[in-house]
């Protein structure tokens, strides 16, 4: 199970052996013992950022119209690593006009959620990734068991929405639980709510805003992983450039790695990710 791997890893990285026997902590997905070269952006004229206005809580527009977000903020603190405050900028378009916008020239990278695909490489450069959506279990407080869940869950029913990638995960992965498919996310938060099914499984993220909303009304609770597979749910989020400014997508790497050990990414994402889905 090479994804178990990646999710053994990824929370090595993220806390000490104290804090592994706690809550799961914000990502780290950078080798701090990995010294990538400063750039030198001296000839740099200006580094614009496009993104939409349609993707809370990574960019949207807040309740007085100004453009907000995980990514707005992340966007900043890239540019005041980099000591271009003075010359970064942020505008949002609709998600159909980005790749003509960055090609034309009307912007010089997009943090948008642009796909990390082969087909996607042909047209970008990409950043490494700086946040990746791993696979969580959801379990009914009073019963939420620890690892190995692989054990522990074999024989009981397990909710994952049906067709998806999680439910190829978990039918591969965990072949002992019996799997049952749901046709829609809500309709699997209603079941395990309601103690209907022994466990729900799917994207981290997104359960983990369930378990924060009124909806959930404190019912369950993350239990076991997080699961990184990359091989299922894609690698993550990266910042797209033009394919032949791969200095740029190198000097986002080394801005992007400083957030993360000066602690900076941690901050904001569990200002917009209250609920951690590592």
């Amino acid at each position: 199970m090479r994804w178990l791997t990646l999710a053994v890893l990824a929370a090595t990285l993220a806390c000490g052996p104290a804090a592994r026997a706690a809550e799961p902590q914000p990502p780290m997905l950078w080798d701090a013992n990995e010294r990538l070269p400063k750039p030198d952006l001296t000839k740099l004229a200006r580094l614009r950022f496009l993104t939409t206005t349609d993707f809370p809580p990574f960019n949207f527009l807040d309740t007085a119209g100004k453009l907000s977000g995980f990514h707005v903020d992340l966007a900043r603190a890239i540019c005041a690593e980099l000591a271009v405050a003075d010359k970064c900028q942020i505008q949002a378009l609709p998600w159909t006009e980005l790749d003509g916008a960055l090609a034309k020239g009307d912007g010089e990278a997009i943090m948008a959620g642009v796909a990390v695909t082969q087909e996607n490489r042909e047209k970008y450069a990409f950043s490494r990734s700086y946040l990746q959506f791993p696979a969580r279990f959801v379990m009914p407080k009073a019963k939420a068991v620890t690892e190995p869940l692989y054990e522990k869950l074999k024989g009981k029913r397990v909710g994952v929405v049906a067709g998806s990638a999680h439910e190829r995960m978990l039918r591969d992965d965990f072949p002992e639980v019996t799997a049952a498919p749901f046709p829609t996310e809500a309709a699997l938060f209603a079941d395990i709510k309601a103690g209907k099914i022994d466990a729900a499984f799917g994207d981290g993220m997104r359960f983990g805003f369930w378990l924060a909303g009124s909806d959930a009304a404190d019912c369950c609770r993350f239990a076991g992983g997080p699961y990184l597979a990359p091989e299922y749910l894609g690698t993550g989020l990266a910042i797209a450039v033009k394919p032949d400014d791969k200095d740029l997508a190198a000097a986002l790497d080394y801005a992007l790695q400083q957030i993360a050990l000066k602690g900076t990414f941690a901050e904001l994402y569990l200002r917009y990710f209250p609920v951690s889905f590592y």
